[in-house]
């Protein structure tokens, strides 16, 4: 790699550790994903491309939402809005601009900030309204749908459980929309009717999601949650509950 002048094959180094980071998330090895982040961190800048630098700045606050450090989450954002400026005009930069918007409305959204979840909110519609579905950019799955996903998600951090359930229900999927991220949605929405008082929907909420992508629900800190939650209630849901748990390691 350090032979070649093309700043192409630092660019899919790059690529390759955002895969990278895509695996290890999804499989719960954190300390994996952080030096997959590294990594791609280091490529992108030999790559001397600010969308990557950009996108690397959105993963980072990702990992800092998780572990409950907003501040440095949202300065996160604000870097990558930064980097992101360098970038050439067009599609690409539009589509990593309003997938920051959309990471700073959850952030907002589970700082308890409505305002600035909503501001966010509606500037990275008014970006997806130009940038139309944009799913295989970067593979962010960016575009008007996923607002709409981030809308449910930001209520639910909000504690507008009804609200993110409603909200859900008036969103339209396209068949073709990614089956990993439509999976997130439904475990997320799985842990919103819990709290609205709708245990048999968010069982079914996360029978869906194990049935789109089975290795990243197992994993996924949220079902996991969920399924605890709905332990309480296990005796008004399916007897499938308890296989459920079986899968997850939960009843070991």
């Amino acid at each position: 790699m350090h032979t070649l002048p093309s700043d192409q094959a630092w660019t899919v180094l790059a690529s390759l550790y955002r895969t990278a980071y895509d695996v290890t998330t999804k499989l719960g090895f954190p300390d994996l994903c952080s030096t997959a982040l590294d990594r791609l961190g280091w490529a992108a800048q030999r790559a001397s491309d600010p969308v990557l630098s950009g996108m690397r700045q959105y993963l980072r606050a990702l990992a800092y939402l998780r572990a409950s450090d907003y501040r440095t989450g949202k300065r996160l954002i604000t870097l990558g809005m930064g980097v992101l400026g360098q970038a050439e005009p067009g599609r690409v930069k539009d589509v990593l601009k309003g997938q920051l918007h959309l990471g700073a409305a959850v952030l907002a959204g589970r700082d308890k900030d409505k305002n600035a979840a909503e501001e966010h909110l509606l500037e990275a519609h008014r970006i997806a309204e130009r940038t139309g579905r944009a799913e295989r950019v970067h593979w962010l799955s960016f575009g008007p749908t996923n607002v709409e996903v981030h809308r449910v998600s930001v209520l639910a951090e909000l504690d507008l459980y009804p609200e993110a359930v409603k909200s859900a229900k008036d969103t339209v999927f396209p068949a073709d929309w990614p089956s990993s991220r439509l999976a997130h949605h439904h475990a997320e929405l799985a842990q919103a009717q819990m709290w609205a008082g709708q245990p048999d929907a968010a069982f079914k909420s996360l029978i869906e999601a194990r049935k789109l992508a089975p290795q990243q629900t197992r994993y996924y800190p949220t079902v996991r949650e969920t399924y605890a939650g709905l332990e309480a209630a296990k005796r008004r849901i399916s007897n499938s509950f308890n296989s459920y748990g079986t899968w997850l390691g939960h009843n070991r």
